[in-house]
């Protein structure tokens, strides 16, 4: 079952292979600009409008690419829209990663050989509800830096960055024979407080640098005047971004009110939505969509609906928004592809909308990936968080008089643990709090090993404890993942492993998410495959009842109640 995919998609593949191939030759003739006399994009001299779908390479694993890149192919789009996530690519300073499922060019290359035109996103900051919109943490090492404006020491790890990615993106433009059609200078900026023109200019200036003066900028803002005041700027080409069921007309007058020639653009068509922790999974009807996608192609509008395949949040990678409320591990999106690349009837349903406009590909669609109900799968209890202290910081500890944050220890993901003495017998129950806001994001409490409650950020301050003078007091961190938007970036909850893969974390009573994805490519035949659960909150093997202490493998995501938009509540709109 594993090889078949394979094998069928390289049969499929083949011709495409050979088409993008003859394109390479003709790099010189090659064209990609703006006809602002008739109001569309010119491509090789040609009208062109594309009908796109935004995917991130980050979220989903490298060994799935080819499936949903042509997925995406058979459904009739033209062209992919892609972020470009920097903290993916430097998680140090200086450390980079381009390999594996970091292979960004390897990525791009790919949607080439199929014949898929790319709209790259390459940020800085791209929210994405991804950790801290994409901006590396250890940024706000420097404490007074403004992150998104003309700081001088945010635009020289702009600089260097940009210096890096920018040269391995420029053989890819179109005009030198790659696939990536226009580029996005930063990323909704209109809705951040900086309203920094210096530092917009800058971003041009560097983009012109490493690309040239042929490739085509532009940006993206929420279809409001206020929003594009501050998010555009003279020679990046200004396009909104709204959801189903808004007003078409509205939006694109609103566009209109900054470009007042050239092509329509909806650069983020909202074909789901996100989800966050303790809240219903949201969805927007296919009617909807489908609806929408129908009046705005009917228009001549250029459209890229996001998502058109979501993924997943693995490891530590989610984002949060403001009021704090982190996004789950999956983000399906309810987008016409699965989170696990399957086919839905959105899919198909989209599929149909395009196919009255323009021609779709001949051919069979690649099926959903298969699934197996593995079962339940018995564990067994290894170590607890404090017996496995050498093993998660084998460094050693940090001594302070004071708390160190995440950034100050240099540690930007997972858990921290602080540890100190009781310095008083609390034999009754006795408060111990944080100011506001002083955990991020949540804090187990124990005292000798005993728990004692959650310190939660914005929800729970003070929990009671006991213990005698000189107890072991412990208070495990957890980062939940840092707000992407906006102006400041007693169950079972924890995170889990396959054969050292991060899965992410699962929150199954705060829902909605209540499965984990597993990748095909993780589990191995050759040898026995490895589960390693992080229990936080209530560890089942230490039940009377040894049937607990299991994992369950099933065919079929589950995800608890779900609200269904046909209009994205107004908030939203903008986002």
């Amino acid at each position: 079952m594993p090889g078949f995919l394979v094998h069928t998609l390289s049969l499929l593949l083949m011709p495409l292979l050979l088409g993008s191939a003859r394109g390479l030759h003709n790099a010189s003739q090659r064209m990609f600009k703006i006809d602002y006399s008739q109001n569309y994009f010119l491509k090789d001299g040609q009208p062109f409008r594309y009908i796109s779908g935004s995917i991130h390479y980050h979220r989903v694993p490298s060994f799935y690419w080819k499936d949903r890149l042509l997925k995406m192919k058979m459904a009739g789009l033209n062209a992919i829209q892609m972020y470009v996530p920097w903290n993916f690519h430097e998680p140090l300073p200086g450390q980079y990663q381009f390999s594996d499922d970091h292979d960004v060019e390897h990525f791009i290359q790919l949607a080439h050989e199929m014949e898929l035109l790319v709209i790259l996103r390459p940020g800085p900051y791209i929210c994405a509800e991804w950790d801290m919109g994409g901006l590396p943490a250890w940024l706000l090492e420097k404490e007074s830096i403004v992150l998104r404006s003309s700081d001088p020491d945010y635009l020289a790890a702009v600089d260097k960055w940009l210096g890096v990615l920018l040269p391995k993106i420029k053989p890819l433009l179109y005009q030198n024979g790659g696939p990536i059609i226009t580029v996005q200078v930063e990323n909704e900026y209109g809705s951040y407080f900086t309203c920094d023109y210096d530092y917009l200019r800058f971003l041009q200036n560097r983009f012109r640098y490493h690309l040239g003066d042929e490739v085509l900028l532009f940006t993206t803002d929420g279809a409001r005047e206020t929003l594009l005041q501050c998010g555009t700027l003279q020679g990046l080409y200004a396009t909104v971004d709204f959801g189903a069921g808004c007003n078409i007309t509205a939006a694109f007058e609103i566009q209109r009110k900054t470009e007042p020639r050239g092509p329509l653009v909806n650069s983020e068509f909202y074909t789901g939505w996100l989800d966050h922790w303790g809240q219903p999974h949201s969805r927007v009807s296919t009617e909807a969509v489908t609806s929408s996608l129908y009046n705005m192609l009917a228009l001549g509008a250029n459209v890229n609906m996001y998502m058109f395949m979501g993924g997943t949040n693995f490891a530590y990678w989610n984002g949060a928004n403001t009021p704090y409320a982190a996004q789950p591990t999956s983000y399906d999106y309810d987008a016409p592809l699965t989170e696990a690349g399957d086919l839905t009837e959105k899919y198909f349903a989209v599929r149909d909308v395009i196919r009255k406009f323009e021609k779709v590909p001949d051919g069979p669609i690649p099926p959903s990936t298969p699934k197996f109900a593995y079962g339940k799968v018995t564990l067994k209890k290894l170590k607890t968080v404090g017996e496995a202290l050498n093993i998660l910081s084998p460094s050693g500890p940090t001594k302070s008089i004071y708390p160190l944050t995440f950034v100050q220890v240099k540690q930007y993901f997972g858990f921290v643990l602080y540890r100190t003495t009781l310095p008083k017998n609390c034999s009754d129950p006795t408060p111990l709090s944080a100011p506001i806001n002083g955990v991020r994001d949540r804090a187990y409490v124990s005292v000798n090993g005993v728990p004692q409650g959650i310190l939660e950020r914005n929800r729970v301050f003070t929990v009671n404890i006991t213990g005698e003078a000189g107890a072991t007091l412990d208070v495990l961190v957890e980062n939940m993942g840092r707000v992407n938007y906006g102006r400041y970036n007693n169950d079972f909850k924890g995170q889990v492993w396959i054969n050292g893969f991060n899965l992410g974390r699962y929150w199954p009573t705060r829902g909605p998410q209540m499965t984990l994805f597993v990748p095909q490519h993780i589990l191995v035949t050759s040898a026995p495959n490895t589960v390693t659960v992080l229990e936080l909150e209530h560890a089942p093997c230490n039940s009377v009842d040894p049937a607990l202490c299991t994992v369950e493998f099933v065919d079929k995501p589950v995800i608890s109640t779900a609200v269904t938009y046909s209009h994205l509540p107004t908030w939203l709109d903008h986002v």
